[in-house]
């Protein structure tokens, strides 16, 4: 028998059992770090049992007593026992979908079922961070025909919570990634709200790059919806721009993601399930994908893209969802900003019609906004971009934002960040790209997201032609250590600016 104790350490989603070492010697009970192990108590609401299975860590000092069990923040939550209940912890057998999960390492191919199975263990928070890793890496290394992908998606789908909408169109809008400050969701929600689009969109946080959507829109806005509170937004605002692990949706995905973003894994087969069950939960009918195509963008050649749209497609009338892909060109970031301050800024300057305001933003989501309307059939063919470009510039898509922000709570705008330093130009000359992968890593060194003011800002841009010696960009830092990390990876690759013609 134990006291339960509540440890308030945020594991990333992970069950955490914390016991102390002199209580397993006294007690011969044989456990060993990194034991799976159930904890379990009765409920005194009404007599039942309540119980968790964690991965077990050992502690030597004053972290629990040895009379206790520690439970990290979410394996306290789950267990739902008051601190200080009476509980009891013993060894726990692996999920049996973990050996499905060996299967698919050595090469076999699994069905819905067998996806399922897994992904329902992972809800439940039965793996651990290594089991989870070996699904990612076994997803990774073996590649996916489409019957197996389909199958994958559509277990992501029937693992979660769905939205439900009353009236068809329900328009959505995805980038799959890879170009540094790319916020035109935040521009074209706003658009086609202010034109009647419902617009449930949900967003995930950044996995490989210095700020997703939620964590920008986060900057201005509460992100994190329940579905009750979601619909209320919708009711008032007519679209929403929020954080999908909130909500239930495919939530297996934002448990994966855990252990994608620290091993930088974003593979294609993960990136077409993720994206199309959150699409298809949200309770989308329509929506458009974009796939940046550039020569340091996620995909780099045309061919790639045309073959990675008619992947998505292929998947998304499998699971009943309209779905066009835009293939657009990226040479270099979008916008001024990178990191979830920064670009927020960005966003708010490009919705206010501010002079220099970044034009690659304004004019890429004039673009992506017009083709949804189109696609949804709002506007005849080649109507799309005139209809959009009077919402943004009349300020309606600015007044539709201001009722999304209020609708979802506002935050207020975070101080800038305390340290800064600007990177100089190395030579003359005519910029000719910006190594997105690169410089998505400097913003990283500086602290975003984690850091919601770190990042970098862009001085020029792709075409620029600047003297040496001349600002490029400046680095955005809450601390002198992060703000040197960035700095001397900055002056560490030689390909972050590229000159030519």
């Amino acid at each position: 028998m134990f006291r339960l104790r509540q440890v308030r350490i945020d594991t990333l989603s992970e069950h955490v059992v914390f016991i102390h070492e002199d209580a397993v010697v006294a007690g011969n009970l044989g456990f060993r770090p990194l034991d799976r192990v159930r904890v379990w108590g009765r409920d005194p609401r009404n007599g039942g049992t309540r119980e968790i299975i964690g991965v077990l860590n050992f502690c030597r000092d004053t972290l629990v007593r040895p009379d206790e069990v520690g439970l990290s923040e979410v394996a306290f939550r789950d267990l739902g026992l008051e601190d200080g209940s009476i509980v009891q912890a013993a060894h726990a057998p692996a999920p049996r979908s973990v050996d499905l999960v060996r299967s698919k390492l050595w090469g076999q191919q699994l069905n819905e079922a067998a996806f399922t199975e897994i992904l329902r263990d992972v809800v439940a928070h039965r793996y651990s961070k290594v089991e989870l890793s070996m699904f990612v890496l076994a997803c990774a290394l073996r590649p996916m025909q489409l019957e197996e992908l389909v199958a994958l998606t559509k277990a992501m789908i029937h693992t979660g919570t769905m939205l439900r909408f009353p009236h068809a169109p329900i328009a959505d809008k995805h980038c799959i990634g890879g170009v540094p400050g790319n916020r035109t969701t935040m521009v074209v929600v706003p658009i086609l709200a202010a034109l009647g689009v419902t617009v449930p969109k949900t967003s995930s946080r950044a996995i490989t790059s210095p700020a997703g959507t939620a964590d920008t829109m986060g900057v201005l806005a509460d992100v994190a919806l329940e579905p009750e509170r979601l619909y209320q937004v919708i009711e008032r605002a007519g679209a929403c721009i929020t954080w999908g692990g909130a909500l239930g949706l495919a939530p297996a995905d934002d448990i994966l993601i855990t252990v994608e973003r620290p091993m930088e894994i974003d593979t294609e087969a993960q990136m077409v399930a993720s994206i199309l069950s959150k699409k298809k939960t949200a309770g989308a009918t329509h929506a458009l994908l974009d796939i940046p195509v550039g020569p340091t963008a996620k995909v780099r050649s045309l061919e790639h893209a045309q073959r990675l749209a008619a992947l998505f497609q292929a998947v998304a009338r499998h699971i009943d969802l309209h779905l066009e892909v835009a293939v657009t060109e990226a040479r270099g970031p979008i916008g001024w900003g990178i990191g979830p301050r920064l670009e927020a800024l960005d966003v708010l300057a490009v919705l206010d019609r501010a002079i220099g305001a970044p034009t690659d933003l304004r004019e890429k989501s004039l673009y992506l906004a017009a083709r949804i309307l189109e696609m949804i059939g709002a506007v005849p063919a080649g109507g799309g971009y005139r209809k959009a470009m009077e919402a943004l510039d009349s300020g309606a898509a600015r007044a539709a934002f201001q009722r999304i922000i209020e609708a979802q709570g506002p935050q207020p705008l975070p101080p800038p960040a305390p340290f800064c330093a600007t990177v100089p130009a190395p030579t003359d000359g005519r910029i000719r790209s910006i190594h997105c992968w690169h410089m998505a890593r400097v913003a990283k060194q500086a602290g975003a997201p984690a850091n919601v003011s770190a990042g970098v800002r862009l001085l020029r841009t792709v075409g620029d032609i600047v003297r040496q010696g001349e600002p490029l960009f400046e680095i955005h830092a809450l601390s002198q250590a992060q703000l040197d990390l960035a700095l001397e990876y900055a002056r560490s690759q030689p390909e972050l600016v590229s000159f030519g013609f």
